[in-house]
């Protein structure tokens, strides 16, 4: 089994030296579609087949997509064909299938080579559609099919300039810009990363040039005379006018006759474009237009009328076509799904099963079964539930095998492998050794932090995603690593956010113990009139001290961050109190959930009386869906593993089986949310990706429920 997986891995390298040593010598230009052109005439001028002008636009659907002023990317062989050659050296180079014949009678003493004179062609293709002159000479009155090919025109080099990334700019916003889909720039600039959308400030792109800025539009350009004044160089005038030096001298040819640019001279050059306006995140976000999509369904979709859309984009006026990259306000991104300044298609991954993909699921998790005793099942139910790690995989299990069953009833198989790696590395190495991840879609595991970065890195090697079920964030950085929970200060800024958005005349204060003084900080930062209550030696609250804090007839809202049960018990009374009195009104707050708060020492009518309101990655929902099959088939309810088992389980594989790839789909899609579970995947580059989704909890009438927020 070894040597057939050295093997494997031999022929892929070969394989893809191979396909590496064809594409460098691979060249591509660019085709102004013109009124008139079709695919297929496009295809036979650039000696291409249809497919691959499809292929290359991937925004092109069909040949019906192609209209004037599209602008397609088409790969060409790297030969340049000269109108100019003469008819043998011309038709030396091999022809594809004939676009026609035409009939020719032989007449006396005439020969092949006359006849390859007269038609372009050589003897070979001649006698290729003549089969009898293989065996025969020439007679007069024969009658011939000679083969017609398109004309081959001189092949033009692709007008490209370099491009340099500004801040805030993205693939669309760069795209809208130079008026082509996000698929050509990735084509003219092969080196971008595929699972990721990341440009950096400063890195440069090959795109086209703009429309006006070469002299190959010279006859539309709109021209104007310039004088140059003293002291002024070509490159001033290269810079002022937005055109190459190049262009400058050949439309004054007599700049190099008189030896240079001379003061006083008049220059015939393109009339100077307005200056444009910043196009960035800052300003706008963009839309890709998708194949079939109208107008009327745009605008609808967009929550923007007509003129608002084509004042925006004037392109609109040629015409709506698929891939083409529009620019809407920035304040739209209140009313729309947006990511990363893009506007996402809301897609229903349930109604977008396609069953043909098969997603193959390896879970790794520490089911620990080396210290399992069946045989005794008080010490095997003491262990189950007395251990963490235990308890975590088989609710995470459990929950995954009803998301199991779910997708089986849309129709979609799966291919599932579990393997227990008993919490050791050495077992979890032995493992991976022993399982080939070549066609493993998803790693769900593992649990400890220890152990995962060695599946990442061995999972790496094949490109394929590991998703950390209880991880937040990792000490090391792996970009394939899906961190599925949402870390400390994704929740805190959530918090904090809503708090401001809400704020008015409450004043805040803030009860931190000596181990969260960096949290204190932060809240400070973001409310810096915010008030701090003094702690005793003891680590409880100074009373005195915070009661003189409070004025009557004011609202205050406190955040309290600790860990300790009995010090949130004590703030939470006291907060109460005050709140009983009538004199002042107090809500608690706090920036990080935990343990303290579910202490057996805190009331919770006490907490209910507060609005206690917290950041969470995790809700309830008793009674869903969910629950209900998980209790039909393992007689009791789940808790919070299996219920993220089942969510996390069900997000990777609809989003495998919408597209097989996770990480695009992921950044398409956009926000899941499932049974107590959602998922908000960002690209943080090299470090993985990071769930930014949260919810906000809130007691209220002895019970905690979520918040809408905007």
């Amino acid at each position: 089994m070894k040597r057939l997986v050295l093997k494997t891995v031999s022929l892929l390298a070969i394989v893809f030296f191979i396909s590496c040593k064809v594409s460098a010598q691979q060249k591509y230009t660019t085709h102004n579609v013109k009124k008139g052109e079709t695919l297929t005439s496009i295809a036979k001028q650039y000696r291409v087949t249809p497919y691959s002008i499809l292929q290359l636009n991937k925004e092109l659907k069909n040949s019906e997509d192609i209209k004037p002023n599209t602008v397609l990317v088409i790969q060409t062989d790297g030969k340049v064909i000269s109108q100019r050659e003469e008819p043998k050296e011309k038709t030396s180079i091999a022809q594809d299938t004939p676009i026609d014949y035409k009939r020719h009678r032989v007449k006396k003493r005439e020969t092949m080579f006359g006849l390859t004179q007269r038609y372009g062609v050589t003897e070979e293709q001649i006698k290729k559609y003549n089969t009898q002159l293989y065996s025969e000479q020439l007679k007069k009155g024969m009658i011939l099919q000679i083969p017609q090919y398109p004309e081959i025109e001189e092949e033009k080099e692709l007008d490209l300039e370099i491009y340099v990334v500004k801040p805030k700019e993205t693939r669309w916003s760069i795209a809208n810009k130079y008026g082509i889909t996000v698929d050509s720039l990735v084509i003219l600039n092969p080196e971008l990363p595929k699972n990721s959308t990341y440009l950096a400030e400063g890195q440069e792109l090959k795109l086209p040039r703009p429309k006006g800025d070469s002299l190959n539009e010279q006859e539309v350009a709109i021209f104007e005379s310039f004088t140059v004044p003293k002291a002024m160089g070509i490159f001033r005038v290269s810079q002022n006018y937005g055109i190459p030096i190049d262009s400058v001298l050949k439309l004054n040819p007599e700049i190099n006759k008189q030896g240079g640019l001379k003061e006083g001279m008049v220059l015939r050059l393109p009339k100077r474009k307005t200056a444009t306006e910043i196009v960035n995140t800052d300003n706008y976000i963009f839309y890709e237009v998708k194949p079939k999509q109208n107008i009327f369904r745009l605008t609808q979709n967009l929550q923007i009328s007509r003129d608002s859309l084509f004042a925006l984009n004037p392109e609109l006026e040629n015409g709506l076509k698929a891939g083409m990259v529009l620019k809407l306000p920035a304040a739209k991104s209140k009313q729309l799904a947006v990511k990363n300044a893009l506007v996402l298609d809301k897609i229903n991954l349930i109604d977008s099963v396609n069953t043909a993909n098969r997603p193959s699921l390896l879970f790794m998790l520490p089911f620990r079964l080396d210290r399992v005793n069946f045989n005794d099942r008080k010490m095997t139910k003491s262990q189950v539930t007395g251990r963490r790690d235990m308890s975590a995989a088989l609710g995470l299990y459990t929950g995954a095998m009803v998301a199991l069953d779910s997708v089986k009833k849309m129709g979609l198989s799966v291919d599932v492998k579990v393997l227990d790696t008993e919490l050791n590395f050495e077992r979890t190495k032995s493992l991976l050794q022993q399982q080939s991840l070549m066609n493993v879609d998803a790693v769900v595991g593992p649990i400890s932090s220890n152990l995962l970065g060695e599946v990442a890195v061995q999972a790496s090697n094949y490109n394929v995603p590991v998703i950390a079920p209880y991880a937040s964030e990792s000490e090391l950085s792996h970009n394939n690593v899906f961190f599925s929970m949402p870390n400390d200060e994704t929740l805190r800024t959530s918090i904090l956010d809503y708090v401001a958005s809400k704020k008015t005349k409450e004043k805040i204060l803030i009860i931190a113990d000596d181990k969260h003084q960096a949290v204190k900080d932060s809240i400070l930062s973001k409310f810096p009139t915010a008030r701090v209550a003094k702690m005793s030696k003891d680590g409880s609250l100074h009373l005195e001290d915070f009661l003189l804090m409070l004025s009557e007839n004011q609202e205050y809202w406190v955040f309290v961050e600790t860990k300790t049960p009995n010090l949130v018990a004590s703030i939470s009374s006291i907060l109460n109190a005050a709140n009983s009195e009538k004199e002042y009104t107090v809500k608690m707050f706090t920036t990080n959930y935990n343990n303290a708060f579910e202490g057996n020492e805190v009331s919770m009518p006490h907490l209910s009386n507060l609005k206690f309101t917290y950041p969470s990655a995790y809700r309830e929902t008793p009674g869903d869906y969910f629950t209900e099959a998980y209790v039909k088939k393992y007689g009791n309810e789940p808790d919070r593993y299996a219920t993220r088992g089942f969510d996390l389980t069900l997000d990777i594989l609809l989003k495998l089986a919408y597209q097989k790839n996770l990480e695009a789909t992921s950044q398409l899609i956009g926000l899941t949310e499932y049974s107590g579970n959602k998922f908000n995947y960002y690209n943080n580059w090299t470090k993985g990706y990071f769930n930014n989704a949260s919810y906000l909890m809130q007691y209220d009438e002895l019970q905690v429920k979520q918040i809408e927020t905007e």
